[in-house]
Order: structure tokens, then sequence, then C-alpha cells
């Protein structure tokens, strides 16, 4: 514990600024919702998923668009007025320390309603950008993702070549991935999720989350939970990750079925990523990971909840497969639990800021877990 305790106290030392010509570049991905779309509408279905093609489209009519590809504003808020923050406070605190938006840090916003394999634009763009930064600062770049973004960068990393990462790609920093998958995907593909936001009806919001291929890609992998845990619990059935075709019939959402079917290889073997990692996540909080509903299932929000340890919403058994890694790629993984952090707030705390500055400033080893209660 030496050299861990030596960590620790550095990691409580903010400098007052890197100089420019020392400042790694970044790139962030975010998570599911976490990013700004621009829609054009004249009809109230946004998406719709063709069983044919096997891909996702706007209905005729609509137009979305993902606006500041390349700059950090639609990440930072997702709104015009700052009301709903999301990054704002962690480019802040990289900007205070001699990071510059838009030049040496950038986000990467996508359609996150849809899996990676119907966003090929996007991960061309994210490559180019990689190249872009490496080449203005002449530093390879670090990548950066918060929870289903994590896989976004897994995904991507995984369609280059060794050597294009090796040149391009100093490390991968993710916060809260869900690498075994999700539980509360379930939840939102049942009976809706609202997220928080009291004038939104869960049952309401349900439709516009089954339009979306990223709910079924986040299920939990069935090559990683034990094949006999129960996630759904009704007076009927119970449903494990071996039910998972019967449970999209029984909710009437039979497009949810083939939207796994087309999603759940794209990173469901949670190959290495063949770079450095450093895998943050919340530990100690109580997290679902079962939702019992009675017998109005799947048209009432769940009646109980089993939980498991977590960060309030992903397990961390699932966060925590990043351990797989170790030894399995050539290059380190680094693990940090924090204890007490949520979901959400890994992205804003200042425990996790600090750390994430550490390892930008090139020092690697981290401690395995920190304390946020305190």
């Amino acid at each position: 514990m030496g050299s861990m305790g030596r960590i620790c106290v550095a990691l409580l030392v903010i400098q007052a600024s890197i100089p420019n010509n020392s400042t790694p570049p970044l790139v962030i991905v975010p998570g599911n919702l976490g990013n700004r779309l621009e829609a054009k509408i004249d009809k109230p279905t946004l998406t719709c998923y063709n069983r044919t093609t096997r891909r996702s489209s706007n209905s005729p009519g609509v137009q979305v668009r993902v606006p500041g590809f390349g700059q950090t504003y639609p990440i930072e808020y997702l709104d015009d007025n700052k009301l709903a923050g999301y990054f704002h406070t962690m480019v802040e605190h990289l900007a205070s320390v001699g990071y510059s938006r838009n030049e040496t840090i950038r986000g990467a916003p996508y359609d996150w309603r849809l899996a990676p394999n119907e966003n090929e634009e996007y991960l061309v763009k994210l490559r180019e950008l990689v190249e872009e930064m490496y080449e203005q600062y002449q530093k390879p770049v670090y990548l950066l993702g918060h929870s289903m973004g994590c896989h976004y960068v897994l995904y991507f990393l995984n369609q280059q070549p060794q050597a294009w990462k090796d040149r391009y790609i100093k490390g991968f920093i993710s916060l809260g991935a869900p690498w075994g998958g999700a539980v509360k995907p379930l939840r939102v593909m049942a009976s809706g999720n609202n997220d928080g936001i009291p004038m939104i009806s869960n049952i309401k919001i349900r439709e516009e989350q089954r339009m979306t291929t990223t709910n079924p890609w986040m299920l939990p992998f069935d090559g990683f939970w034990p094949k006999d845990h129960v996630f759904v619990s009704t007076p009927t059935t119970n449903y494990t990750n071996q039910d998972y075709k019967r449970f999209f019939t029984d909710i009437n959402f039979e497009d949810g079925w083939h939207m796994w079917e087309d999603t759940k290889n794209l990173t469901g073997d949670l190959h290495p990523p063949g770079v450095e990692v450093w895998c943050m996540y919340g530990v100690g909080l109580p997290t679902p990971v079962t939702y019992i509903y009675d017998e109005a299932f799947p048209n009432a929000d769940p009646v109980d909840f089993v939980y498991a340890d977590g960060d309030d919403t992903v397990g961390s058994f699932s966060m925590s497969l990043c351990k797989r890694w170790i030894g399995k790629q050539s290059k380190p993984v680094h693990v940090t639990e924090f204890i007490g952090l949520t979901h959400l707030d890994i992205v804003y705390n200042e425990k996790v800021l600090n750390l994430i500055q550490y390892i930008l400033e090139g020092k690697s080893e981290t401690p395995s877990d920190i304390d946020v209660r305190v």
C-alpha cells in the first residue's frame, strides 16, 4: 500500500495549470441520452425498425441530426438554456488545468438511439477526429467514455488494427461502463422509465424508448450473467437471460427480439480493446438487479425490487468485468472503484476529476479504491 498511499496524496493536489504544449489530446464519448439531438418533426413517431433490412430509420417527415461533432457544447449541456448539465463540470476542470475547448479536448456526440452497427458514419468520423488531433498535437489521443459510451469506444477500438491503436491511442478511460450489460433496459422496454422527469409518465415514454436499438443492445449479456438469475419476475413468469424471446413476446414488442439478435454480438464477448485502460466505477450503493411486477405487467411500474451492489444504476458485477482484460492484452488495465459514487455523479465528482487529470499527466498507476463519502 506504500505507493498507493502516495498516489492518493497526489490526487488531492490540483495543479494550477498544465502547459498547453504538454496537454495530451482527449476525446469524450458520452453515454445514452448524453448529447443533443436536433429534430424537425411533423409526426409523433421518430424512428422505425425494419425487420427485413434489419435497420432503423427516421419516420417519413422526421429529420434528426447530431449537432456539434468535435465540439464540447453538445455534451456539456443537453439544452440551450444550460439547465441539464452533463460533461460541463469535467470540461471546466480540464480547462482550468490547461485544456482548450474544441482544441485539445473534443466531444464526439452521436445518435445514441442507434447501436454502432447502424452508426458506421460516426465511427469513420471518430477515427478521422483521432487522426486529426494526433497530427495537430503530435501526441497519441486519450478516449474517455461514460456508461454506454464505453461500449461505443470498445466497439470502435475492436474495429481498428493494432498498429493503428499503437500509433494513435494513448489510452481509454472508462466511467461507469455496464461491461456485462445492464438490468435497467428490461424495465425501460417493459414499462418505461422517465429517468426522474416528473411531467412525463413512464408508460407514455415507453413507445419512444422501444424505438432505440441501444436498449436491446445493453441487455445483460448471456455469456457473463448466471443463467438462472431472474431479471424480471411476474406472477406467472420469471425471465432470465435465456428467456429474452419470451420476454419480448409477452411485452408485445417482438421487434425488440430482432434488435437484440442484431446487436448481442457487437461487444458481447468483451474482446480486449488493445490499449491501456483505466476502468472506474461506483460501488457500495443498492442497485436493482431484479424487477418484480404484479399482474398489471407490463403496463404498470414494478412493485418491488431485488438489490445488489452497484452505483444505483448498474451492478458492480457488470462494471467489474473489465478486470477480465488483465493479462489478456499486452497493455495494462487499471481498475479503481469509487465507494459511494452514483452512476451519473462519476462525471462530476471532484475525486474522479482529479484522478482523470492525474492520468492525463502521464501517471499510470491508480489506487484500487477511493471512498467519496469521506
